[in-house]
C-alpha cells in the first residue's frame, strides 16, 4: 500500500517537476501532476501482476493519453503540454544508459539485450499512445461540443 502512496507522491512530483522545467504553463501543471501520478500508480499496479516491461507501460501510455486528452479540453490547453511531463516517469532511460555502460565497456551481448529493451518500452508507448488517441477521438467530441455550447450559453 505504501509503495501506491510512494507511487502517487513522486508520480505528481516528477511530472510537476518537468512541466516547470519545460516551461509549461502554471494553470496546467496540477492537471499534469495528476495525470502523470495516476499513469504511475498503474505502471506500478500493472507491476505487479505482468513482470515484464510492455503491459506496465502500455497501460501507462494509455492512460497518459486519456486522461491528458481529457484535461486538454478541461483546461483547454494543447495536449502535449500534459503528455510531455507525465510521460518522463515511464521513458527507459536507465535501461538506456546501462546499454551505452555496457557498449562502451565491449559488453556487446548485454548492451544489445538493453537497447531491446529500451525498442520495447519505446514502442509500447508509442502504441499506447495510438491507443489512447483512437479511444479519445471517439469519446470526447461530445465532451468538447457540450464545454463549448456551455461557453456560448455563458455569453
Amino acid at each position: 500500500m505504501m509503495e501506491i502512496v510512494y507511487g502517487f507522491i513522486f508520480g505528481f512530483l516528477s511530472s510537476v517537476g518537468f512541466g516547470i522545467i519545460t516551461n509549461n504553463p502554471r494553470r496546467t501543471l496540477i492537471p499534469a501532476g495528476l495525470v502523470g501520478a495516476i499513469a504511475w500508480i498503474v505502471y506500478i499496479i500493472v507491476g505487479w501482476y505482468n513482470h515484464g516491461l510492455i503491459m506496465p507501460n502500455l497501460l501507462g501510455a494509455v492512460v497518459i493519453g486519456l486522461l491528458g486528452n481529457l484535461c486538454a479540453i478541461l483546461v483547454r490547453a494543447p495536449v502535449n503540454i500534459f503528455y510531455v511531463p507525465c510521460l518522463v516517469s515511464l521513458v527507459p532511460g536507465a535501461i538506456l544508459y546501462d546499454s551505452m555502460k555496457n557498449f562502451t565497456l565491449g559488453n556487446d551481448n548485454a548492451a544489445f539485450v538493453g537497447f531491446v529493451k529500451a525498442l520495447t518500452v519505446g514502442m509500447s508507448l508509442a502504441i499506447g499512445f495510438i491507443i489512447a488517441e483512437a479511444i479519445a477521438n471517439k469519446i470526447y467530441p461530445p465532451l468538447k461540443k457540450r464545454l463549448a455550447q456551455r461557453e456560448n450559453d455563458k455569453k
